[in-house]
């Protein structure tokens, strides 16, 4: 029982090893060590083993490592029949072209949001959104639209965690997040990142359930809260024929 529990611990430190990643393309040891708070000898030791499993590859010059051959090869295998990253990216591009701007993809996972598709604005100037990004699910537009539009019960569970007692604190937050489900979309200008605003509505699939959160980000300079407003309804309209490709 002790050996299998030592086993059990030790996929599970490998696999936050390979979580890393998702924060940066290329990571040292002495990085990944601070992230996952292990000791340096220790994610060597799994390092070294995940190399040989062409799971990471490190880089001889530099010595930092990146994400190897196998992890590719495991995506291509994939379920892509009801993937929203991959049904409603030619919805995307199509919105992208009408409004000219970047359009994004997010999730929530647990207290975070995760970008799982994005299509870049082809304006020289332009918010460029990374596929794969994990952001705080307290701030931002597509944040607010996955907490407005959250079940009640995992809302609460949200709300009642003692990391937001400061945001909830005062009632201001949840009137914007009753305010957001009124209007049915949501707005942010420089909240998260500076020189940055975007639109956010949520994606409700075929069952009534949100699926996902789609966005329109840009520079301030071009998207002014008159323009975020006067999207808002392209993006609603746009988020309503991609629900009725999401079972």
């Amino acid at each position: 029982m002790e050996d299998r529990k030592l086993t059990v611990r030790a996929v599970e430190r490998a696999l936050d090893i390979l979580m890393c990643f998702t924060q940066n393309s290329e990571l040292g040891l002495t990085e990944i060590a601070g992230m996952i708070g292990l000791h340096k000898s220790t994610v060597h030791r799994l390092m070294t083993t995940l190399e040989e499993k062409a799971f990471v590859v490190r880089d001889a010059a530099t010595e930092k490592y990146r994400l190897g051959i196998k992890v590719w090869e495991l995506s291509t295998h994939l379920s892509q029949s009801d993937d929203p990253a991959v049904l409603l990216l030619p919805a995307m591009e199509r919105l992208r072209d009408r409004l000219g701007e970047t359009v994004s993809l997010y999730l929530r996972d647990g207290k975070d949001r995760l970008r799982i598709q994005a299509v870049q604005s082809n304006q020289a100037i332009r918010r460029v959104a990374q596929v794969g990004a994990r952001l705080p699910l307290t701030v931002g537009a597509s944040s607010k639209v996955l907490v407005a539009f959250a079940a009640p019960a995992d809302q609460e569970e949200l709300l009642s965690d003692p990391d937001w007692a400061e945001l909830v604190k005062g009632g201001s937050y949840v009137r914007q997040l009753q305010d957001i489900r009124e209007r049915g979309y949501a707005t942010s200008i420089e909240e998260r990142e500076p020189g940055a605003a975007a639109v956010a509505v949520p994606i409700v699939n075929r069952n009534g359930h949100v699926a996902a959160a789609l966005s329109v980000s840009g520079p301030v300079s071009r998207l002014s809260s008159e323009t975020l407003n006067e999207f808002a309804p392209v993006l609603i309209e746009a988020a309503r024929e991609m629900g009725l490709m999401i079972p």
